[in-house]
């Protein structure tokens, strides 16, 4: 599936008006904007987990919690997941050198970290993959490895208060809400844009993560962006990609692009479609 961005979700610019402090780029300054930024930022979700197994086994079956007893920094690939992964392997060599990255960087959890490390090494690319904390999965605190049924069930004064605050600003107990997602992505789209001035970033993080540099790069509000991740769950290992305009602002090119799994004979997998069941938070 190959998704065009959405005629409602027009780019704003971003970014400092001062290229003061950029280091790396490709051609000089006459040849681009005067603000700093990546000529293409391609956000790629981690390719499908244990843990997205688990979820989905645990919803079908109607427990309230997942059958998962590890970290959910350290949950590691599926089956499906390296074939994945591999696929995404033979676009990135497929690539003309212009269109290759010239860094990647990674969420540290395991998931993300594994997806980038194994498609660049298959690849056969030298791109150094560089992890970032701000590109942790959203902490859900007290609600690690439970359902929306065993959210309810243990928690069911805060079931009612996340229904009444709604999922954009809904922080749960010792967990973040999207806003502080956007927060840190915001913080890590700063140094982007003076560590990476020209360059072409590659970054391998979570659904959330990107629902968030959708929120920082377009200017979208709550409801914008809570309809569009309920109409486009992000798949597994998608590339959603943003590319320098002629006002320096980054323009979404596609997003959600899971078409490389899927011609290579790999499953594409995302989070379920919650609208209207029963394990579903509202």
């Amino acid at each position: 599936m190959h998704q065009s961005p959405e005629r409602d979700s027009e780019p704003v610019a971003t970014g400092s008006r001062s290229s003061t402090g950029s280091r790396s780029g490709t051609g000089g300054p006459s040849s681009r904007p005067s603000r700093p930024g990546p000529a293409e930022l391609v956000l790629v979700r981690h390719a499908e987990s244990l843990g997205n197994v688990a979820d989905r086994e645990a919803r079908e079956q109607g427990r309230g919690r997942l059958d998962l007893d590890l970290r959910d920094a350290d949950v590691d690939l599926s089956e499906a997941g390296i074939d994945q992964v591999e696929a995404l392997a033979r676009h990135m060599a497929s690539l003309e050198e212009t269109r290759r990255p010239t860094v990647v960087l990674s969420s540290p959890y395991q998931r993300a970290a594994a997806t980038a490390r194994r498609a660049v090494e298959l690849a056969g690319l030298e791109s150094p993959v560089v992890l970032d904390e701000r590109l942790r999965e959203r902490d859900l605190g007290a609600f690690d490895r439970m359902t929306g049924i065993g959210i309810r069930e243990a928690f069911p004064e805060e079931a009612e208060r996340r229904r009444h605050v709604g999922k954009f600003y809904y922080r749960p107990p010792g967990g973040e809400s999207w806003c502080d997602v956007a927060l840190r992505v915001r913080s890590l789209l700063n140094d982007i844009r003076l560590e990476y001035d020209g360059g072409r970033v590659w970054v391998f993080s979570h659904q959330a993560v990107i629902m968030g540099f959708r929120l920082a790069l377009e200017g979208l509000d709550e409801q914008r962006l809570l309809d569009l991740d309920r109409r486009t769950p992000v798949a597994n290992c998608s590339l959603t990609t943003y590319r320098r305009a002629e006002a320096g602002n980054l323009a979404l090119a596609s997003y959600d692009e899971s078409a490389i799994p899927e011609e290579a004979g790999a499953p594409v997998t995302h989070e379920p479609d919650r609208a209207g069941r029963p394990d579903a938070l509202a």
